[in-house]
């Protein structure tokens, strides 16, 4: 089926009701659609190192779609690779979804990717899209898994988070930006509570938020998902980024400070300007 078919995509995502409508005329499933759509959804993909290009499509519980796609930054460690499947997760989040029900992907999920999508809301419920296969639970590609529970930790990614943490001085808007993200980001393990914010010269600015994982390394940075903002949601380029803001829980027993440093700097000339924020509760 070619793009003309399909249904328009704006901001690397479809409303819910513009999907419902494009079914009903089409007669395709959701699962075909969703496969159909990886394919462009592969097209936001910045990935220098691999030349692998992966695409994702995320059916958020709402009925919305949103896309991921995999970016790679040349002399940073691998481990700050972004992975499609956490794109379009870290997308899903920031358009205010409390779930995932089906993640369509141009090629089967690696372990890594797997154990990220184990710490959702709907990790016992969600089916995994691969061209020409049947769908297939997320429990089954995980067998035997560790996630939240075996560390005592009750809550999910995806769960609505509010951290209440303040900052002391007068906030203009790019750190406003952050101090939000930082407020709604999931970080049960350390409470790192933090955010980002990325400038762009016409005055945009796009977010993103810490997801901590139960295996410790899968965890998303805030400034990975503030990347998947700018380039799928804004359809923005790294050299369009002109301001860039951290905030941070102060005392935590992790930072993001250095990582997201390193990182912008891999992508972009501008130099962070990072906060330390009080928490009014835990």
């Amino acid at each position: 089926m070619s793009s003309g078919q399909l249904p328009p995509v704006t901001r690397g995502a479809i409303a819910a009701p513009v999907v419902e409508q494009f079914l009903r005329s089409s007669g395709m499933t959701i699962e075909q659609l969703m496969l159909a759509l990886v394919a462009e959804a592969q097209e936001y993909a910045l990935p220098p190192i691999s030349n692998f290009f992966v695409g994702a499509v995320a059916l958020g519980s709402s009925g919305s779609l949103y896309f991921g796609a995999n970016y790679e930054f040349v002399g940073q460690e691998l481990s700050s690779t972004v992975h499609g499947e956490q794109a379009a997760t870290a997308h899903a989040i920031a358009c205010g979804e409390t779930g995932v029900q089906m993640l369509a992907v141009s090629a089967a999920p690696c372990g890594y990717c797997r154990q990220f999508l184990y710490e959702l809301t709907t990790a016992s419920t969600l089916q995994i899209l691969l061209p020409n296969a049947p769908p297939a639970p997320l429990t089954s590609l995980i067998p035997n898994a560790f996630g939240p529970q075996d560390l005592g930790v009750t809550a999910a990614l995806m769960s609505p988070q509010s951290h209440g943490m303040t900052l002391t001085f007068a906030l203009d808007p790019v750190v406003k930006a952050a101090l939000a993200a930082a407020n709604a980001s999931y970080a049960p393990y350390t409470s790192g509570y933090a955010g980002v914010a990325l400038k762009t010269g016409d005055g945009s600015i796009f977010t993103g938020a810490v997801a901590e994982n139960a295996a410790y390394n899968p965890s998303m940075a805030p400034l990975e998902a503030a990347v998947v903002s700018l380039v799928i949601s804004g359809g923005k380029s790294y050299s369009d980024i002109v301001d860039a803001v951290l905030v941070e829980r102060a005392g935590s027993k992790s930072s993001q400070v250095a990582a997201t440093r390193a990182v912008l700097g891999a992508i972009s000339s501008v130099t962070l300007r990072a906060y330390q924020a009080d928490a009014l509760r835990m």
